[in-house]
């Protein structure tokens, strides 16, 4: 008789409550991360991508020192080096590279304000997504560099006309992907949004805009992408006094006097800038948005 007193409070003790298990659950939750020394994060941040670099050089230089072909074809990393020292001896390298950034993320800002409220609207509205939808798509998968001819009879060869390219090629990518990120909403937060009385604007910036975030930040990555790749193709071909020499031009100018280090030494600025531009802007809005979602660690 005393087991069977004392059974049903052994058994309470043993199973524990829902109360508990959402405590524990917490618990592990905020359990931090054990931090990493200095050290630790050049070794895993900094010395993979040094590494790769050192690696691209010493082939190069064996290329080269190997004759696999002419030196007029596949010139030195210290020839391209020394062609860099002559920008920064005339003083022209930032200058150069100042150019083309502010042209790129001029252009891109103002892509962004307009493909984000087209991405809105033909994600919500089915008549315009029909219509629209197909034509956004298409425009996406034309290379930016056809735009160029059709631009320079348009607009002549102007700033007007670099920032045309752009548009035209960063656009239906910013408009994709915020429309891609809107079809992924779960249906239940449009429900709870509606329910709180969010409608319009109220329910796009609360609602519809967090939710479609990773699939709108994706879009705002390639539209980027675009806006960089459209500005070197309209640089390339578009010529004039009035529009100074940005990267694209510099390289197409080397090409002309036949200067293969110089070529070189343009193709690895403009791939400089990609590369910093993804690290100093999108990786950290990249990282925030992960953190907030709790799927940092995942994305390590």
């Amino acid at each position: 008789m005393a087991s069977t007193d004392t059974a049903p409070g052994l058994v309470k003790d043993a199973v524990p409550d829902s109360a508990s298990v959402e405590a524990g659950l917490d618990a592990l939750e905020t359990v931090a991360a054990p931090g990493q020394s200095f050290a630790q994060t050049l070794r895993q941040k900094a010395l993979p991508p040094l590494l790769g670099v050192l690696l691209v050089l010493a082939l190069w230089q064996g290329a080269y020192s190997l004759e696999l072909t002419s030196s007029y074809k596949l010139p030195s990393p210290a020839d391209v080096w020394a062609a860099a020292e002559d920008l920064w001896s005339a003083g022209t390298l930032f200058e150069i590279i100042w150019t083309s950034v502010w042209r790129g993320l001029s252009g891109f800002v103002i892509a962004v304000v307009i493909g984000t409220p087209i991405g809105l609207l033909v994600a919500q509205v089915k008549p315009v997504r029909a219509a629209v939808g197909p034509i956004l798509s298409g425009l996406q998968s034309l290379p930016s560099v056809a735009w160029v001819p059709a631009a320079v009879i348009w607009l002549g060869i102007n700033n007007q006309m670099m920032y045309a390219v752009i548009l035209l090629g960063a656009v239906p990518s910013i408009a994709n992907g915020l429309v891609a990120g809107i079809d992924q909403v779960p249906p239940l937060f449009l429900r709870a949004g509606r329910t709180l009385g969010a409608s319009g604007l109220s329910n796009a910036r609360h609602v519809l805009l967090p939710g479609a975030l990773p699939g709108y930040l994706a879009g705002l990555k390639q539209g980027w992408a675009f806006s960089w790749r459209s500005l070197m193709a309209a640089e390339l071909v578009a010529s004039s006094p009035d529009l100074g020499q940005g990267l694209g031009r510099y390289l197409e100018n080397q090409r002309e006097f036949s200067e293969m280090a110089g070529v070189l030494l343009g193709i690895i600025l403009i791939l400089f800038v990609g590369i910093a531009i993804e690290l100093l802007v999108f990786a950290p809005i990249e990282r925030r948005v992960l953190r907030n979602r709790g799927l940092l660690a995942a994305a390590r």
